[in-house]
C-alpha cells in the first residue's frame, strides 16, 4: 500500500474516526466541531473528492466502492457544513466554500504524506496528483508534449491540466485554481513568489513565400502590410503600434483572433502578417512558417513562473518547477530567426 491511501477493509474509519464501533462513531460526531475528534481520513477523502469532482474517480483513487465513496462525501458534507459537491447536469461542481480551502487542503494532505514518509523519502513514481499550470494558450501547445513526456518517465502519478490566462483578473493562485502560472507575469499579490525565467522577443511571423520575405524587412515594408492581431481582450493594438508611431508610421490590423495558435494556422493561409514570441518557435516550425526580426525597437517580454508560497516545500511542485526551468530554452536557443 501506497503512502496516503486507505485500505478497503478500513473504509474511511481510520484510527482518527470512529472505527472502534458505533459509540466511537457517536462520539467523533458529536465532536466534529472539536479539531481533536475530527477523522483524519475525511481530509484525505476531501482533497480527492475535489480533485476529481467526482464519485467514481475518488472511488477508483482511493480503492474504495461508490457506494462507500458516497458514504463518505455524506461525512465530509456533515463535518463541514456545506454541500461540498453538488450536481450541476451530469457533472458535479465544488461549492464556493469548497473552491476556497481546496488549496489549502491539498497542501496540508500532501505535507501529512511528507512526514509520514520521513527525511528525503518522497518518491515521486509513488505521487497521485494534479497539477495545474495557467498561461498563455501557446506555452501548452508549444512545450506541454514536453512536459507530459517527463511526467511519464519521472512522475508518472502526475496528471497535468493546463488552463488558458483568462480575460478576467482572478487570485488563481491564492485560491488555488492554478498551481503555478508561467508567462509574463503581472501579479501585484505581495505573497506570491515570481521567478524571472528569461527576457523574450516579439518575432513577425507570415508563410513560406509571403510577399514580405522578397527584400529586407523595413519598418516601413512591414507597417504597409495586413496584419492580424492577437489579444484575448480583443485590442487591435499594442507596443509595435507604438514603435511605429514613434517613427511616424502606422499599421493596418484587419483583425484579432484570441489565441495565437489559432492565429498561427490563418496565417499559414493568407497573406496576413502576425506576431509571434521566440519561446513559440516549435510552433511555427512545425506548421512550416516563417519567422523574422522585428525591425522596431520593443521592450523584452520578461517570462517568468509564479506560485503561492505554500508551495515552496511541497516535492511534486518542486519537480514542476524545476522542468518548467530546464525544458525552456534560453534565449540564444529560440530567438534565431526561421527564414526560407
Amino acid at each position: 500500500m501506497t503512502q496516503g491511501e486507505v485500505r478497503p477493509d478500513e473504509g474511511m474509519d481510520g484510527p482518527y474516526g470512529g472505527g472502534a464501533g458505533v459509540d466511537g462513531a457517536d462520539r467523533v460526531d458529536r465532536a466534529y466541531g472539536d479539531v481533536s475528534g475530527v477523522d483524519l481520513n475525511l481530509l484525505l477523502a476531501l482533497d480527492v473528492l475535489l480533485d476529481e469532482r467526482s464519485v467514481r474517480g475518488a472511488a477508483a483513487r482511493l480503492h474504495l466502492s461508490e457506494p462507500a465513496t458516497s458514504r463518505t462525501l455524506g461525512r465530509v458534507r456533515k463535518a463541514l457544513g456545506d454541500p461540498v459537491l453538488v450536481r450541476a447536469g451530469r457533472q458535479m461542481v465544488p461549492t464556493p466554500y469548497a473552491l476556497a480551502v481546496q488549496a489549502e487542503v491539498s497542501a496540508v494532505v500532501e505535507r501529512a504524506r511528507a512526514v509520514f514518509a520521513g527525511p528525503g523519502a518522497q518518491d515521486l513514481r509513488a505521487l497521485s496528483r494534479t497539477l495545474t499550470v495557467v498561461g498563455q494558450d501557446a506555452f501548452a501547445a508549444a512545450w506541454a508534449p514536453r512536459l507530459f513526456a517527463r511526467a511519464a518517465a519521472q512522475a508518472p502519478g502526475v496528471r497535468l491540466r493546463f488552463l488558458p490566462e483568462s480575460h478576467l483578473s482572478a487570485p488563481v493562485l491564492r485560491d488555488g485554481t492554478a498551481d503555478l502560472e508561467v508567462g509574463v507575469i503581472d501579479t501585484v499579490a505581495p505573497e506570491v513568489r515570481v521567478e524571472h525565467l528569461r527576457d523574450d522577443v516579439m518575432m513577425g511571423v507570415v508563410r513560406p513565400g509571403h510577399p514580405l520575405l522578397d527584400a529586407e524587412v523595413t519598418p516601413e515594408r512591414f507597417a504597409a502590410g495586413d496584419h492580424l492581431a492577437v489579444s484575448r481582450k480583443g485590442r487591435m493594438s499594442g507596443p509595435v503600434d507604438a514603435a511605429l508611431a514613434e517613427l511616424g508610421l502606422r499599421r493596418k490590423v484587419v483583425g484579432n483572433v484570441g489565441t495565437y495558435p489559432a492565429s498561427l494556422f490563418i496565417l499559414l493561409h493568407t497573406d496576413l502578417v502576425g506576431l509571434s514570441m521566440s519561446w513559440a518557435r516549435p510552433l511555427t516550425d512545425t506548421l512550416g512558417l516563417v519567422t523574422f526580426p522585428l525591425p522596431l525597437e520593443l521592450p523584452p517580454l520578461t517570462l517568468g513562473m509564479a506560485w503561492h508560497p505554500r508551495n515552496d516545500a511541497d516535492p511534486a511542485h518542486a519537480w514542476l518547477r524545476g522542468c518548467v526551468r530546464e525544458l525552456l530554452p534560453g534565449p540564444g536557443d529560440a530567438a534565431r530567426p526561421r527564414r526560407e
